[in-house]
């Protein structure tokens, strides 16, 4: 049994493959939904390994994506866009390049001024509803850049500076984003977690072993920034997606 005010929508795959396709082929249909009410749709993405699946088959799907304009959630501080670890480059590498998306708002992270930066964001993130986000779930629980130490659930800002803990760090290690821990930077531009609670659809595809203890915690565990990952059983319109090994310690 899941845990308090739970509204998530569990989907197990049999594979991290089939895990893919599932998402990709349920946030598809919810843009043909949103695309046949509204002119337009803003849709978020997470940018890391974990999505690679997903975004492999999302980028074959049939849309008209001219009438997507897409957002993406964090960036490290000090990092351009040309830099092989930065969420940018990763999302052009495994997406902005296979779909003639109708606009692409990137989240500064070598700005000489990164408080600055968030504010852009934020009044751009605010300009409009967010329609989609397409996330995952970090191995400490965070979503974004949310760690435990800096999550809120009623964050005044949309978008904020913050210090990375040593588990998202190792992290990006483990996922082979950097060489050595000491590689990491220490900082990152986040959205934070009320962007997440206001938006109308989320798609949360969480694979691999390393993330069974963070998907148990936030299916079952208690409602606390301890895994700021908790709070999206409280959104009405949020589907998870696994596979068999994030899946592991879920008891359902």
């Amino acid at each position: 049994m899941l845990g308090p005010l739970s509204k998530l929508a569990i989907d197990i795959a049999p594979s991290r493959d089939a895990m893919g396709a599932r998402a990709a082929q349920f946030v598809t249909i919810q843009l043909q939904q949103i695309l046949a009410e509204q002119p337009r749709a803003r849709v978020i993405f997470a940018c890391a390994p974990s999505q690679n699946e997903f975004l492999a088959n999302l980028s074959k799907a049939t849309l008209d994506w001219s009438r997507v304009d897409a957002l993406h959630m964090d960036e490290y501080v000090g990092l351009s866009a040309n830099h092989s670890a930065s969420f940018r480059w990763y999302l052009a590498q495994h997406f902005l390049q296979h779909v003639k998306i109708g606009s692409f708002a990137p989240l500064a992270g070598e700005s000489s001024d990164p408080e600055h930066e968030t504010e852009r964001y934020a009044q751009l993130l605010a300009t409009a509803p967010i329609d989609l986000v397409c996330l995952g779930i970090g191995e400490n629980g965070h979503i974004a850049f949310n760690d435990p130490p800096v999550a809120n659930f009623t964050d005044p800002r949309l978008v904020k500076v913050v210090a990375l803990d040593h588990a998202c760090r190792q992290q990006q290690v483990n996922d082979g984003c950097f060489s050595t821990l000491a590689e990491v930077p220490h900082s990152a531009l986040s959205i934070t977690i009320p962007v997440f609670r206001s938006a109308r659809i989320l798609s949360i595809v969480v694979p691999g072993m390393r993330k069974a203890p963070a998907v148990a915690a936030a299916c079952c565990g208690p409602l606390t920034t301890l895994c700021p990952a908790s709070i999206l059983r409280t959104h009405p319109h949020a589907q998870l997606f696994l596979d068999p090994l994030s899946a592991g310690q879920l008891k359902l």
